[in-house]
């Protein structure tokens, strides 16, 4: 049952943090500017940042990043939030919520001037670092992931369905193809960590456009890693897309099954109630995937 969240403010977060942390109860509460889809956040002082999720389905991450963060921040060469305080529903806030320490940075997505070769080559070097990590013990991919991790047919329906829907407006042929060469593979070996939303909003860089911290792991797990690959099309330009592949370091039929999960993504933001502005993001990254199998 869906459970109905109140108005998420500054006010809301004021008043969880004078109740359950009154020891932060005197720093500033401002919104950040770029906002997640899943997560409210706000920053507490200047060293510490609060989120909270916008709906019940994102419950799960909150406790599961308490427990993986400190886990992963130990062993990745970039910064990874860290969990200070977790807290629980109250003041008509019907959810648990975190606080972490902030991390400085710009998110990619609004980096200016950015080297795409470069961050490429240091995005895709993270990913395989997170993928080495020991997985033992580690949340297998599923209902807590929105099944990121797992294999790309779990949204088989949603694809085909999108198609009825889109008609003539998208190139069926050439998608089913691109659909069939993905579910036609599969991860034969234990699973491994991945992120589950390596997006350029969750992509911290300095001032110079370097990464320096890797943020939002309330989709993470253990599984296939193909969901983390989809950034070659939705960001990166088509000159860094190999330098990514590269240093990714994962063959071909991962990379089928990465494409097939950023078609999936586009066909049903394109059917779906997307905007003006955003409908024509995700029929570029259409275009993208169509063109650029980078097989």
């Amino acid at each position: 049952m869906h459970t109905e969240v109140p108005r998420i403010d500054v006010a809301l977060v004021e008043r969880l943090v004078a109740t359950q942390f009154p020891e932060w109860s005197g720093l500033p509460v401002h919104e950040v500017e770029h906002q997640g889809w899943d997560n409210r956040t706000y920053r507490l002082g200047d060293a510490l940042s609060v989120r909270l999720p916008s709906a019940d389905g994102y419950v799960p991450a909150v406790e599961k990043e308490q427990d993986v963060l400190p886990y992963l921040a130990r062993r990745l060469d970039v910064a990874v939030p860290e969990p200070v305080g977790l807290g629980e529903p109250g003041d008509g806030y019907p959810f648990p919520w975190s606080v972490m320490r902030w991390l400085d940075g710009t998110v990619a997505a609004r980096a200016v001037d950015l080297d795409h070769d470069r961050f490429a080559a240091e995005v895709g070097a993270v990913l395989r670092q997170l993928r080495s990590l020991p997985a033992t013990g580690g949340p297998t991919a599923g209902a807590h992931s929105f099944h990121r991790g797992e294999h790309p047919s779990v949204y088989g329906a949603e694809v085909v369905a999108a198609l009825g829907s889109l008609g003539s407006d998208v190139d069926r042929a050439a998608c089913e193809r691109v659909w069939a060469d993905a579910v036609a593979t599969a991860w034969a070996r234990p699973g491994v960590w991945f992120h589950g939303d390596v997006a350029p909003g969750n992509l911290l860089v300095d001032d110079a456009g370097r990464l320096t911290a890797l943020i939002d792991f309330g989709t993470c797990g253990v599984g296939d890693p193909a969901c983390d690959l989809v950034l070659a099309w939705t960001f990166l330009d088509p000159a860094a897309r190999p330098v990514f592949r590269e240093a990714v370091g994962l063959d071909a039929d991962t990379w089928a099954r990465a494409r097939g999960w950023a078609l999936w993504k586009a066909l049903i933001m394109l059917a779906g109630s997307a905007g003006p502005g955003d409908r024509a993001e995700h029929e570029r990254v259409l275009a993208a995937v169509l063109a650029d199998p980078l097989l």
